[in-house]
């Protein structure tokens, strides 16, 4: 089984922590070199000099806010300009939690911009380094909710429902280049985002957010939260020359809690 990345050129996307900085922490030991994307340079700073360069893998990171479109598409340029990108990861932080009929238009906007929209321009802007090097991998950190709906999470669900179409029509026109296109779907994973999630849920509920941790692993035939290492496996995988036959797909790591076949 064909798992080395040597010699690819992957960016990832919120990598300065979390899901996205697990997934790096993977695609290096698998010899990528690696590009982290992220906001706060400080938290990049740290985590790239964490990456794996046991054999002599370059990595670097730039500090740049997904939602202004003007500044990425001109970082995007100066990457490309350097060396082709063989993986995308797209990877950021969902939206805030809250039932959809309290979500304001602007929220909607808001997500469709961050998630949608800059998952596009990441994909368009790289897609002719990919075609020329006859491979491309790009996976998509978004949520089970794409196949059932997540409680209290109203925006989170239109939107990653909204991604999770996107890239299987991508994967579509994309296959015959030799470039894939797969959602990986994390369950509930110890990160700052289930944090936060569980003490909006315990404030809401006027409950401790022990009470709402053990309401939740009650959903887990695992009976426990996933690691975001368990993440970037399968995301790491994807990225290899061994998935190259794995299009199209939205595939849930979530010790079982998803009650879809």
């Amino acid at each position: 089984m064909n798992l080395s990345l040597e010699g690819k050129n992957a960016i990832i996307c919120g990598s300065s922590q979390g899901i996205g900085y697990a997934i790096a922490q993977e695609l290096a030991l698998m010899g990528a070199n690696c590009i982290l994307l992220a906001r706060a340079e400080e938290n990049l700073k740290l985590a790239v000099g964490e990456l794996d360069i046991s054999i002599r893998q370059l990595h670097s990171y730039r500090a740049i806010d997904f939602n202004n479109h003007d500044e990425l598409r001109k970082l995007l340029s100066e990457i490309t300009a350097e060396k082709p990108v063989h993986i995308l990861i797209n990877n950021s932080g969902g939206p805030a939690a809250g039932p959809i009929v309290a979500a304001t238009e602007e929220q909607f906007l808001q997500a469709f911009n961050q998630h949608l929209l800059t998952n596009h321009l990441l994909t368009i802007a790289l897609l002719e380094g990919m075609k020329t090097e006859g491979y491309g991998r790009i996976v998509n950190v978004i949520s089970t909710s794409v196949k059932i709906p997540l409680k209290n999470l109203g925006v989170s669900n239109t939107i990653r429902g909204a991604v999770a179409s996107w890239a299987k029509t991508m994967s579509n026109e994309l296959a015959q280049f030799g470039i894939t296109v797969n959602n990986v779907l994390p369950g509930y994973t110890r990160t700052q985002r289930l944090d936060s999630l569980v003490e909006n849920i315990a404030g809401k509920k006027g409950v401790p957010a022990q009470e709402v941790e053990r309401e939740m692993l009650e959903e887990i035939p695992a009976k426990r939260f996933g690691d975001a290492a368990e993440i970037a496996a399968l995301a790491a995988f994807l990225a290899t020359p061994a998935a190259a036959y794995i299009n199209g797909t939205s595939i849930p790591v979530d010790g079982g809690r998803t009650g879809s076949i």
